[in-house]
Parts: C-alpha cells; structure tokens; sequence
C-alpha cells in the first residue's frame, strides 16, 4: 500500500473542487479552438529572416563531401560506360581506325595512341581530383565573398512560411 495524503485526497472528492476543476478543463479548451479557428482564419504563419553569415568552415566540409560523393560518382559511370562500350567492341575498332591513320600518313602503328581502361578510367580519376579541390575551394571562397558583403548590405532576407 503506498501511503496517501488525506488532504489532498479529501479536496478532490468536494464537489467544489470538480466543479472548478471541470470549468478550468473547459475553459482552456474553448480558448484552444478559439486560437485555432483565429489561426485558420488568418492563413499560413510567417516569419521573416536574415541570413548575416555563413560559417566557411561548415561549407568547406560540405563541398568537399559532395564533390567527394561526386568524384565516386563519375568514376563508377566512366568505368560502367567503358566496361559496355568495350563489350561492343567500341574501342578495339577505334583503336583500328586510329592505327590505319597513324600507318597510312606514313607514321609507324605500333606507336599509336590506345585507349584503355586504364587510361579513360585514370583520366576520369584525374578530372575528379581536380573537380574536388576547385569545388571546395571555390565554395569556401565563396561563403568568405558572401559574409564581406552581408556585412556592407546586410544579407540576404528570407520569408519562411507553413504549407497551406
């Protein structure tokens, strides 16, 4: 048995304390549907915002992941695209057609340029190195760029507001 108090338990069971208790339940619903209904009335809430300044080093972290993700990316749709061209046998006609040019302006065929996986796959790799670090450097540069001029003009303003 849990011991109760016999003041409060007496309090609850006046009728008095019911009565005010149920008209206090009553009221503060009556006041909810009254703000409600006024809220509906009104439209969507909104609020008006000013984006002062961005954090530089937060948007360096996010660049470089999504030039990361990027990068990943377009190595797998290089190696993907050369993997079903080569199995049409693309490349190995290419690579024909570049040796029978080389050979009849007078060149000789076995110094001919080929093109291998290695070599499309490695210049895919190289192109998105490059695109990682320009990405993010130029994004970084860029939040610097925009919280010099937020600072002169005040940022941008930005109107929030709840679906309809």
């Amino acid at each position: 048995m849990r011991p109760t108090n016999a003041g409060a338990t007496q309090a609850l069971n006046t009728p008095a304390a019911a009565v005010s208790g149920s008209a206090r339940v009553t009221e503060a619903v009556r006041a909810a549907r009254k703000t409600v209904s006024s809220a509906v009335g009104r439209g969507p809430r909104r609020a008006r915002l000013h984006l002062k300044r961005i954090d530089p080093w937060s948007v360096m972290k996010f660049a470089f992941a999504v030039s990361f993700v990027l990068f990943v990316v377009v190595i797998v749709a290089t190696s993907v695209l050369y993997l079903a061209l080569d199995a049409m046998d693309v490349f190995n006609s290419v690579n024909k057609a570049l040796a029978d040019i080389v050979s009849s302006t007078g060149g000789q065929a076995n110094n001919t340029f080929r093109i291998t996986a290695k070599g499309v796959i490695g210049g895919a790799a190289l192109l998105g190195v490059v695109n990682v670090v320009l990405f993010t450097a130029l994004a970084t540069l860029g939040s610097f760029i925009y919280n010099v001029c937020a600072d002169l003009v005040g940022g941008i303003e930005l109107t929030l507001a709840e679906k309809d």
